[in-house]
């Protein structure tokens, strides 16, 4: 396989709330079957004074701007100064790193977003 795809050369795991999900793990694809499994496990280890636990396995930081019409469907973290836009539609397995942002109607699933990412409005993750 081409070593110019694996984790270490694309990814800077200091950049993520789940880089130990990462481990043992060669190619960025090898993660997809862990992430749910992750999420909760992670979330149930997350601070209660900055993050609030939603129903379904979500939580939420007090921080983080979650507009009134965004859907979140668990398991989701979403971390401190993300912003989760108008009509955003997280269907579960989402990680939503510190200060990134899901665009306007941006769709998202079994998807681990690194901090300060950006998507744009009207994409799928």
């Amino acid at each position: 396989m081409n070593e110019s795809i694996t984790i270490k050369e694309l990814y800077s795991l200091d950049r993520t709330i789940a880089a130990s999900v990462f481990d043992g793990c060669i190619y960025p694809w090898e993660v997809l079957s862990k992430i749910g499994d992750y999420i909760v496990e992670l979330g149930s280890t997350l601070p209660e004074d900055e993050y609030i636990k939603k129903d379904g396995n979500v939580w939420i930081h007090k921080e983080a701007d979650v507009f009134e019409s965004a859907y979140i469907a668990g398991p989701a973290i979403i971390c401190k100064g993300a912003q989760i836009r108008h009509c955003a539609f997280i269907r579960g397995k989402a990680i939503v790193g510190e200060g990134a942002v899901v665009g306007n109607s941006t769709e998202l699933k079994n998807v681990i977003l690194f901090d300060g990412v950006q998507v744009p409005h009207y994409n799928y993750v």
